[in-house]
């Protein structure tokens, strides 16, 4: 059955379990919004394209799903940048969606054109326009795996408001689902070692993907081996406040007791997190110590410094492999 490529682009999201979008409404994306009416998704509409895109920046964070924004071309898409970037420093799934001018008009200055990849190629995982409506499906599909796999962040999808219009036989594929990498056996016993001869250790915990107890579970397992944990200052929250291991949160405001703990420690493990700017003072503490890393985004981005052992897991794997307080 014939279905435009909006159409397509809706019931796509919705065979991947999305259930709210957020959104400024434009003429740009008309056929998307159309779809959107006839769905079970929520939109959730906004006054102001931050605030759309943020909302759906929150929905990446608290769910591990990408947040879903759509917003018009120019002035629309502009607004909602600052998410893109927050998004991607912060390492948030997030997926935005801007209705873009014609095909035909492309290039010719008309009324709020942009490029879309001069805009968000320094500051997205990826870019991409729909030029064609059969590949609706799948190009959804790959923004929303793109944006939750390795390192989460942000994807930007182009919707020309013509191509949005062309009828497809497509239905929609099957979700890929975003890998979930876990620590190695041989990791593991590395670590340990390490803890064992350690003197000072600190964890330093940041990122997202600290929800389904997982937060709980680390300080459960630091208050037990005498470990300290202290967090990065974008996740303060990442373990509860009250367990007897945590000592504060590194980054803007933290106490100078804290930063020498930190420029001390002889063993610095960073989980989901990475010697960054803010963490370290402006890269000028906490360089002196072996280090180990613990993130999904191989590339390390953002890290400075050393790694000595480093660990492609998700903290939500690797938490429940730490070795035990009792173990010889």
């Amino acid at each position: 059955m014939a279905h435009s490529a909006g159409h397509l682009i809706v019931k796509q999201l919705t065979a991947s379990g999305i259930e709210r979008v957020y959104s400024v409404p434009g003429e740009s994306f008309l056929d998307v919004l159309d779809g959107l009416y006839d769905s079970d998704i929520t939109n959730v509409v906004a006054r102001h394209e931050g605030g759309a895109a943020f909302m759906a920046l929150a929905e990446g964070r608290l769910t591990g799903k990408p947040g879903i924004a759509l917003v018009t071309r120019g002035p629309g898409a502009a607004n909602a940048q600052i998410a893109i970037h927050t998004a991607y420093q912060d390492q948030t799934p997030l997926v935005l969606m801007i209705g873009l001018v014609p095909v035909a008009d492309r290039n010719r200055e008309s009324f709020q054109e942009f490029d879309p990849h001069a805009w968000f190629g320094s500051t997205a995982k990826k870019v991409v326009i729909l030029d064609d409506a059969d590949s609706a499906a799948e190009l959804v599909d790959d923004a929303l795996f793109t944006a939750a796999s390795g390192r989460p962040g942000p994807v930007v999808i182009g919707l020309p408001e013509d191509v949005l219009t062309h009828l497809t036989e497509q239905e929609p594929v099957r979700p890929r689902p975003a890998a979930s990498p876990a620590p190695g056996t041989a990791q593991m016993a590395e670590l340990k070692a390490l803890l064992d001869r350690a003197e000072r250790p600190l964890f330093v915990l940041g990122g997202d993907g600290w929800r389904d107890g997982t937060g709980p579970a680390l300080a459960e397992w630091a208050a037990a081996a005498h470990v300290p944990v202290t967090t990065d200052f974008r996740a303060y929250d990442a373990i509860p406040h009250a367990s007897s291991s945590y000592v504060g949160s590194l980054g803007y405001g933290r106490s100078d007791a804290l930063a020498r703990r930190f420029d001390e420690a002889d063993l610095l493990v960073f989980v989901g997190a990475v010697r960054s700017d803010v963490l370290s003072d402006g890269y000028r503490i906490g360089f002196g110590a072996t280090t180990v890393v613990v993130s999904p985004d191989a590339s390390l981005l953002g890290h400075s410094g050393r790694v000595d052992l480093q660990i492609v897991s998700t903290p939500a794997n690797f938490v429940p492999l730490l070795p035990r307080a009792q173990e010889p």
